[in-house]
């Protein structure tokens, strides 16, 4: 398979900016091979359904903007629905164990989680925090307006926090994944934020949220 090819698979699959230097060390060659085969991949996407975007140092694939009014409508759609078993599984994490990293989420729940935290941005029900160990690295927390669908003030005043926060501290510490053994997919030096068109816009309420569940087809 070419290279421009493989990356569009990268991309496809981590569904988030990926560095030229990170494509590199997947890839097995140098970041100039790299920096070519994007320019060949954004050729080969010209006119089609997608687009490649591009930083000084990173890429990631997203539709294309004459698709714009489409996946408005069909995120209009998908707002409508219920968040389903996926997002109160990555509400609870966030809830219990944020500020959490996504890539800690991936590892609890075992999937890739990137759509759901991303449908969760866009309704408003969690947030994004920068800073802790690696600032590079996003990490994600309740929002006060969930906090107070809840009707909590704060966190740990939900039931059994303490106890289930314990729990996942040591989940993570003591149950190996096939993710987290993959450096490439869980990498914290190399995982970046999810696009930030989805940080700060959608509904809030639960009882408009929904996800299709895409990440539990990513694995499964």
């Amino acid at each position: 398979m070419e290279l421009h090819f493989q990356i569009e698979a990268i991309l496809f699959y981590k569904a988030e900016p990926v560095t030229e230097a990170k494509l590199a060390e997947m890839l097995g060659v140098s970041g100039e091979e790299v920096t070519a085969a994007l320019a060949r991949l954004e050729e080969h996407l010209a006119g089609s359904g997608l687009a490649l975007m591009r930083t000084n140092s990173a890429a990631m694939l997203a539709t294309a903007q004459p698709a714009s009014a489409l996946i408005e409508r069909l995120l209009k759609e998908e707002l409508s629905r219920e968040i389903g078993k996926a997002g109160i599984e990555t509400l609870a994490i966030v809830l219990y164990r944020g500020p959490v990293a996504r890539s800690q989420i991936d590892h609890i729940r075992g999937v890739n989680s990137a759509f759901i935290v991303r449908s969760l941005l866009v309704r408003g029900l969690i947030e994004r925090v920068e800073g802790g160990v690696n600032a590079r690295v996003p990490r994600y927390r309740p929002t006060f307006d969930l906090l107070s669908h809840l009707g909590v003030a704060r966190p740990e005043d939900l039931p059994d926090f303490t106890a289930i926060r314990d729990e996942l501290v040591t989940f993570e510490a003591g149950t190996p994944s096939e993710q987290a053994a993959s450096p490439e997919v869980f990498s914290a030096d190399e995982e970046l934020e999810i696009d930030d068109e989805y940080g700060d816009e959608g509904e809030v309420g639960m009882d408009d949220t929904s996800s299709e569940n895409k990440d539990e087809n990513t694995h499964e």
